[in-house]
C-alpha cells in the first residue's frame, strides 16, 4: 500500500473510533488498534493507537468534565500506569508476528468475556478497582484495548454508564500517556514503522482528525444510541482481531 493508501486508512479508522468514542464512551483502542497493527505492524499500530487515546481521552473529557467520577479516577489510574512497565518491557521482547497473535487475541477473548457475562456479581470496592487499572494498563500498553476489562468492572461495581463513560475518557488519556512514554523509554518500538511514517508530522493529524471526529460524534448523539454505537466498535474489533490474529500466523509460520 502507498503512503497516501496508508494515511487514508489511518485516518478512517482514528475518525471512525473517535465517533464511536463520543457516542458510547469506548471505541478508538477497540477499532484502531486491531486496523493499525495489521497496516503497521502490531508494536508502532498499538503506540499510534495509545497516541490517538490520549487526545481523544482528553478532549471527550472536556465535554463530559461533569460527569466524571474523580474518586474512582485516582484509584484506578495510578495502578493503570503501573500495569503499563511490563507490559512495555513485554512488547520489546516479541517478535511482530506472536505480538500480532497476542494483541487479536486479546481483543476476541475480551470481547467474548464481555458479550458472554451479562449477569456478573457485585463486587465493589478498591480491590476491584485497583486490578481492573492494572489489568487495562498491561492490556492496553500491549494490544490497546483496555475497555473490555473496564466494562467488566463497570458490571462487577454496578458503576452507573453516564458515569463510567466520562470517568472512562481521563482514564484512557492516562492509559495511553502511560503506554507512550514506557514504551518509548524502553525503546520496545522501532518509531519509524513498516511504512516509513514520522510520528512528528503523524500526531498533529490525528489531533485534527479527532476533533472532527468529536463533532460528527456529538451531531450524531441525537440519532445513535450508545447501546448501538458500542455493538458497531466490537463488531469492527472483532473482526480486525481476527484479522491481527491470522497476519500473526503468517508471518510466524
Amino acid at each position: 500500500m502507498t503512503v497516501v493508501g496508508t494515511v487514508a486508512v489511518i485516518v478512517l479508522a482514528v475518525l471512525i473510533g473517535t465517533i464511536l468514542q463520543r457516542l458510547s464512551g469506548t471505541g478508538v483502542g477497540l477499532v484502531v488498534a486491531p486496523v493499525l497493527s495489521i497496516l503497521l505492524g502490531p508494536a508502532l499500530g498499538v503506540l499510534i493507537t495509545n497516541m490517538t487515546t490520549v487526545v481523544s481521552g482528553f478532549l471527550i473529557m472536556l465535554s463530559v468534565w461533569h460527569a466524571i467520577s474523580w474518586r474512582k479516577f485516582w484509584i484506578i489510574a495510578p495502578a493503570a500506569i503501573l500495569g503499563a512497565i511490563p507490559g512495555a518491557w513485554l512488547v520489546g521482547q516479541l517478535s511482530a508476528g506472536w505480538l500480532s497473535i497476542i494483541l487479536g487475541s486479546i481483543v476476541v477473548a475480551a470481547l467474548l468475556v464481555t458479550v458472554s457475562f451479562r449477569a456478573l456479581p457485585q463486587w465493589a470496592g478498591r480491590t476491584p478497582a485497583l486490578v481492573a487499572g492494572l489489568l487495562g494498563g498491561f492490556f492496553n500498553t500491549t494490544s490497546g484495548v483496555a475497555a473490555p476489562v473496564m466494562v467488566i468492572y463497570s458490571r462487577l461495581s454496578r458503576w452507573q454508564q453516564a458515569s463510567f463513560a466520562a470517568t472512562l475518557q481521563p482514564i484512557f488519556m492516562t492509559m495511553g500517556a502511560a503506554s507512550v512514554i514506557t514504551k518509548l523509554a524502553m525503546g520496545s518500538v522501532v518509531t519509524n514503522g513498516e511504512a516509513g511514517l514520522p510520528l512528528g508530522w503523524l500526531f498533529p493529524g490525528i489531533v485534527l482528525t479527532v476533533l472532527l471526529g468529536i463533532l460528527l460524534g456529538t451531531k450524531l448523539s441525537r440519532r445513535v444510541s450508545a447501546s448501538a454505537a458500542r455493538t458497531l466498535a466490537m463488531t469492527l474489533a472483532g473482526l480486525g482481531g481476527a484479522g491481527a490474529i491470522v497476519r500473526g500466523l503468517i508471518e510466524v509460520l
